[in-house]
């Protein structure tokens, strides 16, 4: 089951969205690779990924949104807060029990919620303003 990125998603910003197209192409890959049964092989690379990602990315769009005074900030960052926050358990759950199916189940709805709830919801309002503040 592939997700596809669409141009109603984007932000405006070329950074962001190309940040948010590759992290579409990793969630990708690791759908594909659970469609041929090898998700617990691709698992480790998909959380290396994250991990810079993560660092990256939320602090591109922060330092966007502190930049044109976005009114959603706070609400924003506590949502990458707490994503942070459920991604270090999953990495200790792999840590500790290595790459399991449990673990690549996890992940994908960890990732499918976080598409839904955040960048098509909450990134395309900030996408809104900012189209608005140009």
């Amino acid at each position: 089951m592939s997700i596809v990125w669409t141009d109603s998603l984007a932000v405006g910003n070329e950074k962001i969205d190309d940040q948010h197209k590759e992290l579409f192409r990793q969630i990708n890959a690791l759908y594909d690779a659970c469609s041929r049964g090898e998700g617990k092989k691709s698992l480790s690379q998909l959380v290396s990924f994250l991990e810079s990602y993560v660092a990256e990315h939320f602090s591109s769009e922060e330092e966007l949104m502190r930049k044109f005074s976005y009114p959603g900030y706070n609400a924003h960052r506590k949502s990458h807060q707490e994503f942070v926050e459920s991604f270090a358990s999953l990495k200790q759950q792999i840590q500790t029990e290595g790459a399991s199916l449990s673990s690549v189940i996890r992940t994908n709805k960890m990732l499918a919620d976080w598409l839904r709830n955040h960048i098509m919801a909450a990134d395309k309002l900030l996408g809104k303003y900012l189209k608005d503040k140009r």
